[in-house]
């Protein structure tokens, strides 16, 4: 262990060796064509630079102090220097590192490749590595030359422009013009080092001077520096004046020569800034914007320094624009209210973003508008159905199912408005032909109430399984476990339990008590959940329960289930803590393996099987007799439709443990999935359970649970809960990181809500009203259409996220979130944190990786698909990529990365309990440092209905667990006697 006094090096310890970065100019051999074998690639000496100037290529490598004070080569390759700690400057590693990392990921296509020992220089295409070279110097890093008959030098500035001449017959010559250090240098002795830099030679000089410098290399100049001028045709000069001209202007800096005229002042942008006041009112003003702070508003009277002709093209196509989307008129400033405010922010103001020369600048809030389209005479009245996860998931509010308020409908139809705004921001258009038939309705008064009213979505949400389970209220399993529990009701209190002889762990006082509560269960045959919270050593309690049921006697094995990804958890952790015992991983199923189950489990303490292979081999797991069956996160029995909760079912055993911090992820009807398995007869019907628990309670409010009103209906749900809870509390043990608080650091939560760009939302507006129309057709059926309606819902995030995740053509519409991750990511490297970022799409991912690359920033990355997952989680944490890329689902549990200080939820779940378990792979015991979360919403998205949802989710769990200490203080005989004896 590292104490104080090797934190600073000895005063008397040596100095770390020398490091130079070596600079070489290079050049490849010339074409032969009689040669058939590759051209060599070799230092350039004064005599090969008169022959020949092209072809060339710049490469640097590390060199180091030699016996005669010259700098070289030796065994300094770039994997050597970062790999060779303490015997260079960490700094000069990092700064080679960085170096490296640059040229590796951020090329451009180069004419050829250097050797594996060098890097190619001019080929870099980052703006990063000017900075990054001139920080040499001040490291003590210099850069020398590695051929002798070669210098180099870092100038302190250069510009480079675009010369413009006059040549023979009218004709025109563009070429390179290039200032180093105030002084013009020969531009045909001039290459480009990417878009963002240049370097310099000269002929007939020995050694040959290189100065490298940092130059911006906008378009052309980069295919001029490297290919020569470029001529203009005497016949195409005016199209070129008049067409490119311009253009060029605009793009690069000019010099131009006498004769040839001035370039034309450039266009004006007609830029649209939008305020969104706080009543949902829009002000907005038209102002036309010259470079050079020239500023005018629309309309107004022309002068000399403005272009009238480029103002009235771009005015035109304005206009035009705006008069075909709505009747509002062009004004240069206006504030419009109500439903003018939100025509014009979905219809007028996405088509004016995609105009060329116009820009579109917003401030304030954006509100929810949204148009609604359709048929409004086939309305249907969309209330919320029995599962509020489709509710929340944008069904109640659509164009067809949408209940507009009669008054406002009646008095903007005898007013002859064109349009109406709802409260929400929802608007629609009169002038449908449709509404000829809605009008009809109004005027028939007796059909007034009827239509309001409006029919209501059938509630089919209840399976087949389901009626077969309410037959089973005097089965065996039932009146067994009945049996069993009224034992409880002689114990006096939960007896303590000394840790395991042999055990390793030293056990804290919540986590004792863990152990004693399982083994009451457990010396009962009875079962539960352990549902502490994520980071709390639930493994370790159940390894303790093993063990103590090993030393009194029983001897028979146990089954341990968990998702594969987590089998090597439980061998480690056994090892580790109980290493009498013997543990046997199964991952094969009968088919791949030579022994079955039963003798496996002969020379086993305990047997470790995925949750796949217990499915698929149900039959063999269950010929065996287990002592206890422990299902390690245990969300993933959460169905008990499937096949492998009933081969769960089916295991012999004694008891039944559920091992998650998430036993509420969806609804009540996960947690009765587990107590059917671990509690068998507590609720033996979900028809049954669904009528007096689900429909009451799961109505509780998001923003306070607890506190319901003083209403008939509020009381029945208090009473609903109070019996909930006091039924289940013998059976489930939850603990909550607040018993370890003072062992954790801070966790600071933020949702950053990032507005879609006009052209995006109108996309993803556009989109939504399609998907809705399509959805509603399918609710009264939706057991068979489910899959149908999971995929316009998946739709929807993945355009809420970046359209081309959904279309490729659509990807030039970018991702705002892309832009905010990357701009916080950049923060959090800089200052030397690390984050981790979940995503539930891969795809996403992806496009996060490139934009990473584009950036220079390292990372590590995990999804589905990775293939050596420990090896890609080891060499985060003992990397130094300030990033790691996770799939939420891949990688949401059985990963401690305290390494990591910043967490990025790029998109919600329905669920809060899947982000709890992303965010606890840092935020868990073993962490020292602030944990920092940050939720990206798009803004007027299904993700804000995600987030809505899971506040719901999230406060049914607390009403439901997190009582004060209703699952979590020992239990006792008053306790068991009081909830099982009605």
């Amino acid at each position: 262990m590292t104490t104080w006094r090797r934190l600073l090096p000895d005063a008397d310890r040596p100095g770390f060796e020398a490091l130079a970065l070596g600079i070489e100019l290079r050049q490849r051999e010339a074409y032969d064509p009689s040669r058939w074998e590759a051209r060599s690639v070799d230092p350039v000496t004064p005599r090969m630079l008169a022959q020949r100037q092209d072809e060339l290529q710049l490469v640097a490598r590390p060199l180091v102090r030699g016996a005669r004070e010259a700098w070289i080569r030796a065994d300094a390759t770039w994997d050597a220097v970062r790999r060779s700690r303490g015997r260079f400057d960490p700094a000069h590693i990092a700064w080679f590192a960085e170096l490296h990392a640059l040229a590796q990921a951020m090329r451009t296509t180069g004419p050829f490749v250097a050797a594996s020992d060098t890097v190619v220089l001019d080929t870099i295409a980052s703006p990063l590595l000017w900075p990054h070279l001139r920080a040499a110097a001040g490291l003590g890093i210099p850069l020398v030359a590695m051929h002798p008959q070669q210098t180099v030098r870092m100038a302190d500035a250069a510009i480079a422009r675009v010369a413009v001449e006059t040549a023979r017959g009218g004709a025109l010559r563009l070429a390179a013009a290039i200032e180093i250090d105030g002084q013009t240098v020969d531009a045909t002795h001039v290459r480009p080092v990417g878009t963002a830099g240049i370097f310099s030679f000269e002929v007939d000089r020995d050694p040959i001077p290189l100065v490298l410098a940092a130059a911006s290399l906008p378009e052309p100049l980069p295919a001029l520096l490297t290919d020569g001028p470029v001529v203009v045709p005497g016949e195409d000069a005016a199209e070129f004046l008049r067409e490119a001209y311009p253009r060029l202007a605009r793009r690069v800096p000019l010099a131009v020569a006498p004769g040839v005229p001035a370039p034309p002042p450039p266009r004006p942008t007609l830029q649209v800034t939008v305020t969104y006041r706080d009543d949902e009112d829009v002000d907005y003003a038209l102002d036309w914007v010259y470079p050079g702070g020239i500023r005018a508003a629309y309309g107004s009277p022309m002068d000399t320094e403005r272009d009238a002709r480029a103002e009235a093209e771009i005015a035109g196509r304005v206009d035009a624009a705006w008069a075909e989307r709505a009747d509002l008129p062009v004004r240069p400033r206006a504030t419009l209210p109500d439903a003018d405010a939100a025509v014009f922010a979905t219809r007028v103001l996405p088509a004016l973003d995609l105009l060329d020369d116009v820009r579109v600048v917003t401030r304030g809030t954006v509100p929810a508008f949204r148009e609604l389209r359709g048929d409004p005479a086939l309305t249907i009245t969309a209330v919320p159905s029995p599962d509020r996860d489709w509710f929340d998931l944008g069904i109640v509010v659509v164009i067809e199912g949408r209940t507009i308020p009669f008054g406002t409908l009646f008095t903007a139809l005898s007013r002859g408005r064109t349009r109406i705004k709802l409260s929400d921001g929802a608007w629609f258009s009169l002038a449908h032909p449709a509404l000829q038939r809605l009008r009809d309705l109004l005027e028939e008064a007796a059909a007034l109430d009827e239509w309001e009213t409006g029919p209501r979505i059938p509630r089919r949400h209840l399976a087949l399984w389901s009626d077969f389970e309410d037959l089973a209220d005097e089965s065996a399993a039932a009146e067994e476990w009945r049996t069993l529990a009224r034992s409880l009701r002689d114990v006096a209190a939960v007896p303590e339990v000394a840790t395991p002889p042999g055990f390793r762990a030293e056990l804290r006082p919540y986590q004792r008590e863990g152990l004693a509560w399982l083994a009451l269960l457990h010396a009962h045959r009875l079962g539960g959940i352990l549902a502490d919270d994520m980071g709390l050593g639930k493994t370790v309690q159940i390894l303790a329960l093993i063990a103590h049921a090993r030393g009194a006697g029983d001897h028979r094995p146990w089954l341990v289930i968990a998702p594969t990804s987590v089998l090597p958890t439980w061998a480690a952790e056994a090892a580790r803590f109980a290493p009498n015992l013997r543990v046997v991983t199964v991952e094969a199923t009968a088919v791949r393996r030579t022994r079955t189950i039963a003798q496996t489990a002969v020379d086993a303490d305990i047997v470790v099987a995925p949750y796949g292979v217990v499915r698929i081999d149900d039959a063999e797991f269950a010929a065996t007799e287990w002592a206890g069956v422990v299902l390690d996160e245990a969300q993933f029995v959460k169905n008990p439709a499937t096949r492998i909760h009933r081969a769960v079912g089916a295991l012999r055993t004694d008891s039944v443990f559920a091992v998650t911090g998430t036993p509420i992820e969806n609804g009540l009807d996960d947690l009765w999935a587990l107590l059917a398995l671990t509690a068998p007869g507590l609720y033996p019907s979900a028809r049954r359970f669904r009528e007096e628990y689900v429909r009451a309670i799961e109505q509780l409010p998001s923003d306070a649970p607890t506190e319901l009103s003083a209403t008939a209906s509020a009381e029945h749900r208090r009473g609903s809960l109070a019996r909930l809870r006091s039924r289940v509390r013998p059976f489930l043990l939850r603990r909550t990181k607040d018993v370890v608080a003072a062992d954790l650091p801070p966790k600071q939560e933020q949702t950053i809500v990032v507005p879609l760009a006009p052209a995006h939302r109108e996309l993803y507006d556009r989109v939504l009203q399609r998907e809705r129309q399509k959805v509603l057709g399918l609710l009264d059926d939706l057991d068979r259409q489910r899959f149908i309606v999971f995929r316009s819902i998946t739709l929807l995030r993945m355009l809420a996220l970046a359209p081309g995740l959904v279309d490729e053509r659509d990807a030039h519409l970018g991702s705002a979130k892309l832009d905010v991750l990357l701009e916080r990511l950049v923060e959090v490297a800089s200052e030397g944190h690390r984050a981790l970022v979940f995503s539930q799409f891969t795809s996403f991912l992806d496009q996060a990786a490139d934009r990473l690359d584009a950036a220079g920033l390292a990372y590590a990355h995990l999804d589905g698909s990775t293939s050596r997952r420990g090896d890609v989680v080891e060499g985060f944490r003992g990397g130094d990529a300030p990033v790691f890329l996770i799939s939420l689902k891949a990688g949401g549990f059985g990963l401690t990365l305290i390494e990591a200080e910043y967490v990025f939820l790029l998109d919600p779940w329905w669920n809060p309990a899947a982000e709890t378990q992303a965010i606890d792979r840092t935020h868990r015991i073993g962490q020292t440092r602030s944990v920092f979360v940050y939720r990206l919403i798009a803004a007027g998205t299904i993700e804000e209905k995600v987030l809505e949802l899971q506040q719901r989710k999230a406060a049914l769990s607390r009403a439901v667990l997190d009582d004060g200490e209703a699952f979590a203080r020992p239990l006792d005989a008053d306790d068991i006697r009081g909830i099982l004896g009605g």
